[in-house]
C-alpha cells in the first residue's frame, strides 16, 4: 500500500500547492494527486489555479509521482490539448506522471457555454477522448473524426519514453466498469469494496486502485470539524449534484443543508490519530492500493508532522496486516 497527499486546487494558490509538496516529500508521502478545476467548490475555499502550470513548477520542486486527479478531457478542453499537456508533465516529470480523467462537472466544464450532457454521454465521450489522448500519445501524425470529437494532421512531439498513464475516476457502477475497460487504473473517493470489485472484473484485474480522503488536522476535533465543515461541506452532497450544479453559489446553496454531525461521520478531525487509522484501514479494507489525504484548512505543517510521526508508523502496521 502506498501513500500520498492531495494538493488541493481549490484552495490553495501555485506557491502553496507547491510548498506542500517539499513537505510532503518530508514527510514520507509517496506520491501526489492534484486537482483539475476552473471554479472553487465554494468561495470560501476561494482558489483555482491553473494546474498544468502547477505541475511544472511540481517538476522542479520534488521527485514524487503526480496524479491528476482528475482531469476532465471532454468539454472545457479538447483531448488534443490535454494529451500534448500530459505528455509534456510526463516529460517534465521524467515519467513519474499519470493522467487521471473522468467525465467532470459542470461548475467546471459550461463555462464555455457547452451543453452538459446526462450522465450517460458523458462517459462515452471519455472514452472517446482517451482514445484520442492514446492515439496523440504514440507519436504519429493523426487524423481522427469520431461521435464527439474530430482531429486533423496532429502530431505530439514531445514525448516521454514511456506512455502516460491513464487512470480513470469512478463513482458509480458504470463509470468503474469503464475504468476496468479503458483504465490503466483506477480513481475513487469512496471506501466501496463493490467499485472496486467492478472495475477489476471488467478488465481492471491487478492494475493501481487509488483513492483519496479528506482530513482536518486541529487542536481539537470540534475545531477540525467547524474547519472542515465551512469549507468543504459540499462533499456531503447526495447523489449526481456535484455533477450537475454549474456554479460555486449554487453549492454553497445545496450545503446549507449539510449539517455538521454529518461531515463528523465522514471526515476524520482533531489531534487523534485513531480515526485517521480507520479511514485509511476503511480503503485497504475494499481492495485499494494508494490512499491519497488531504488536510483541510490551515496548520499544513502540523499536520504533515504529526502523520509522520503518530499516523504513519499506524498505517504501517494496517499495510502489514493486509500483506
Amino acid at each position: 500500500m502506498r501513500t500520498g497527499y492531495i494538493l488541493a486546487c481549490e484552495e490553495f494558490g501555485p506557491a502553496e500547492l507547491v510548498s506542500q509538496a517539499r513537505l510532503a516529500e518530508q514527510a514520507g508521502f509517496e506520491g501526489l494527486w492534484i486537482s483539475d478545476h476552473f471554479h472553487p467548490w465554494n468561495d470560501q475555499q476561494g482558489q483555482s489555479p491553473f494546474v498544468w502550470s502547477v505541475i511544472g513548477a511540481l517538476s522542479e520542486a520534488v521527485r514524487l509521482p503526480v496524479t491528476t486527479a482528475v482531469t476532465c478531457p471532454t468539454v472545457r478542453v479538447h483531448p488534443a490539448v490535454i494529451a500534448q499537456a500530459a505528455a509534456t508533465a510526463a516529460v517534465q516529470h521524467e515519467g513519474r506522471f499519470v493522467l487521471g480523467v473522468g467525465s467532470g462537472e459542470a461548475l467546471n466544464e459550461h463555462i464555455l457555454g457547452d451543453r452538459w450532457p446526462p450522465a450517460d454521454v458523458r462517459l462515452e465521450m471519455l472514452e472517446e477522448a482517451v482514445e484520442v489522448i492514446r492515439a496523440l500519445h504514440r507519436g504519429r501524425e493523426v487524423t481522427y473524426r469520431g461521435r464527439h470529437y474530430t482531429v486533423e494532421n496532429a502530431r505530439i512531439y514531445t514525448l516521454p519514453a514511456r506512455s502516460v498513464p491513464i487512470y480513470v475516476s469512478g463513482f458509480g457502477m458504470k463509470s468503474a466498469r469503464l475504468a476496468g475497460r479503458i483504465g490503466d487504473g483506477f480513481i475513487c473517493m469512496m471506501p466501496n469494496a463493490e467499485l472496486v470489485r467492478a472495475f477489476r472484473d471488467a478488465g481492471g484485474g491487478n492494475r493501481p486502485a487509488q483513492a483519496g480522503i479528506k482530513v482536518c488536522h486541529a487542536d481539537s476535533a470540534e475545531e477540525g470539524l467547524r474547519i472542515a465543515h465551512r469549507t468543504w461541506p459540499h462533499i456531503q452532497l447526495p447523489g449526481e449534484l456535484s455533477q450537475l450544479l454549474p456554479s460555486p453559489r449554487h453549492f454553497e446553496q445545496a450545503s446549507q443543508l449539510v449539517t455538521r454531525e454529518s461531515m463528523a461521520q465522514q471526515v476524520p478531525c482533531g489531534p487523534d490519530p485513531e480515526p485517521y487509522v480507520e479511514a485509511v484501514r476503511s480503503y485497504v479494507d475494499a481492495g485499494f492500493d494508494e490512499i491519497y489525504v488531504q488536510q483541510i484548512g490551515p496548520g499544513q505543517e502540523a499536520f504533515f508532522r504529526f502523520w509522520e510521526r503518530e499516523v504513519r508508523p499506524a498505517i504501517a502496521e494496517v499495510a502489514g496486516e493486509k500483506a
